[in-house]
């Protein structure tokens, strides 16, 4: 194999390491740009809990100025108490029940229905947690659909209100709650996790996620440049053979 041979496929496959690191960064900012809801998981019929809608800002020219989260009112979400948050204002929009609630302290015909903060700015590469404490989850269903819609300072809505249809991921997912068996040791540690987080301070709950961030996207780099360090090898070792 000639010098100029060699160094094209040397070109080549530095080229498709390029691609392939940059469509695995990509895949990993676009993963993480969607509003999701945390913990993942609660008991069914689970009390005294809190829910953490987890809002980035997924514009490079704009800010999020309004966040409205839809609670279903067909398997209700019961006792709805909103944490307070610097620089934003919450709504509280309540509906009556199709099929009211029985409970111990007696029968349930109104629920929350949505929540809407408006007031404060979400700024690019930045995110928001706004924490809500229920006082009941549904114990009739496996999981609850929050479909959200997020408004910028520039007009655009963002729609997150798609369900998954055979497994497959949408474009704008709607935060997706899921209730398993009461006494699921999983939902337990989940249940204690998001309690734990509510009561940490703002700073320490960001820089742990960004900390946390950071370590996944440098693994897929040092992966991306291994299989670089790979082609290389592969190359110089058929030059001197040919």
């Amino acid at each position: 194999m000639s010098t100029t041979r060699t160094t094209a496929a040397l070109r080549r496959a530095g080229l498709v390491t390029a691609l392939a690191a940059a469509g695995v960064l990509t895949a990993a900012g676009v993963a993480s740009a969607h509003v999701t809801v945390h913990p993942e998981s609660y008991a069914k019929g689970a009390t005294d809990g809190v829910l953490t809608f987890r809002v980035p800002n997924e514009e490079d020219t704009a800010s999020t100025t309004k966040v409205q989260v839809f609670l279903p009112t067909d398997h209700p979400v019961l006792g709805v108490l909103v944490t307070p948050q610097d620089g934003w204002t919450a709504k509280v929009t309540t509906s009556k029940l199709k099929t009211p609630v029985k409970t111990d302290d007696g029968t349930i015909t109104d629920a929350v229905s949505q929540i809407t903060w408006t007031g404060g700015k979400i700024g690019p590469g930045q995110y928001q947690d706004f924490d809500v404490a229920f006082g009941q989850l549904p114990d009739d269903t496996g999981q609850l659909t929050f479909k959200t819609l997020q408004t910028y300072s520039d007009g655009k809505i963002v729609r997150w209100i798609e369900q998954s249809q055979g497994g497959e991921e949408p474009d704008d997912p709607a935060p997706v709650l899921k209730l398993t068996a009461k006494g699921s040791e999983d939902t337990t540690a989940a249940s204690t996790s998001a309690n734990s987080s509510a009561q940490a301070a703002p700073a320490a709950s960001s820089s742990s996620d960004s900390t946390a961030r950071g370590l996944g996207v440098a693994g897929l780099v040092v992966g991306v440049l291994g299989l670089a360090a790979a082609a290389f090898a592969v190359v110089r070792t058929r030059a001197p053979r040919s």
